[in-house]
């Protein structure tokens, strides 16, 4: 029996989660069909801007994606407080600039709203928005549809492309974010599709790093890491990004199986700070999706969370 989405995400719990959409029987995302020889590879942009301008929108920051080729991987902040402290301008603006713009809406911007009626619609339709905002369920569902639309329509036909509803992990902690930002990063390396995480297209990490050679601000588009000049650190990834760089340079080299050769056995920093050893990490991040588990992080972090949700069990990965 699946589980209530309001049963995963708890923003108040952890604000940290990772997504994944899968498409349906042989539909692809991208990629080429070995059936029947066609590529899709171009649907790789398609969703990788997609998510980009969304992010852009609603108060959902990007932490880390990849794109493959028959679903994609999407690792989120939720950010409530910037949601609650939009004015009701800003909302109308961000919710707007992806839909249909109803008549009340026009009279407000007329400032027209006249009637304690239109008032209390005006009110309420805010109040809905604002929530919505900052709901992944909301992201996610725009992010799928829009991408269904656009690939049945080139594929001249009807019906579902997506396999259902996308899976969501929760991370409790720092350790478990970072296990899922790497998994994530390197995916395209994991099934051999590139050989290296900073050449693997399609990716938040290549994104990053492609911004940062064109000295563009493109990468603002993600949630900042701990070290970006221009980010305060409540508003930050936890870690530095050349710690992350380290770390996910060190997992790829250890989890790729067709290589025999291995890198001297140096921690990176990030690990020496957070008190893991390398085998907790290679266990995190190579069986992240081996298992289904709605709850990531420390047995301190999931018995927290047990306890507030009043929960007899937790499906969930402790990372010790």
């Amino acid at each position: 029996m699946t589980t209530a989405r309001s049963q995963q995400i708890h923003p108040d719990i952890t604000p940290y989660y990772h997504c994944v959409s899968r498409c349906v029987r042989r539909s692809f995302l991208c990629g080429e069909d070995s059936f029947t020889g066609q590529s899709y590879e171009h649907r790789r942009a398609w969703i990788e801007e997609r998510i980009l301008t969304l992010s852009a929108v609603y108060c959902i920051d990007v932490c880390a994606y990849a794109v493959m080729s028959n679903h994609y991987h999407i690792v989120v902040y939720i950010d409530e407080n910037q949601a609650h402290s939009l004015t009701d301008e800003e909302v109308v603006d961000r919710w707007c600039s992806e839909h249909n713009t109803p008549a009340i809406i026009k009279k407000f911007k007329l400032n027209q709203l006249n009637t304690d009626t239109e008032k209390r619609i005006f009110s309420k339709l805010i109040t809905a928005w604002r929530e919505r905002l900052s709901s992944i369920s909301w992201f996610m569902k725009e992010l799928n549809h829009g991408i269904a639309v656009q690939a049945n329509k080139e594929d001249k036909c009807t019906g579902r492309f997506w396999e259902g509803r996308f899976k969501s992990q929760a991370l409790l902690d720092e350790k478990a974010l970072l296990a899922a930002m790497a998994y994530v990063d390197l995916n395209p390396v994991r099934a051999k599709v590139s050989e290296l995480p900073e050449t693997s297209e399609h990716t938040s990490l290549k994104y990053r790093l492609d911004s940062l050679k064109t000295s563009s601000k493109h990468a603002s588009k993600l949630r900042p890491f701990l070290d970006d000049i221009h980010s305060e650190p409540s508003d930050s990834i936890p870690f530095t990004f050349p710690d992350y760089l380290e770390l996910v340079d060190w997992i790829g080299r250890q989890i790729r199986d067709d290589k025999q050769g291995y890198i001297e056995k140096e921690q990176p920093k990030i690990l020496q700070r957070l008190v893991l050893s390398d085998k907790e990490y290679y266990s995190v991040c190579t069986s992240l999706e081996s298992k289904p588990r709605l709850w990531i992080g420390t047995l301190s972090k999931i018995v927290n969370a047990k306890e507030t949700l009043r929960r007899k069990r937790m499906v969930a990965l402790v990372i010790a």
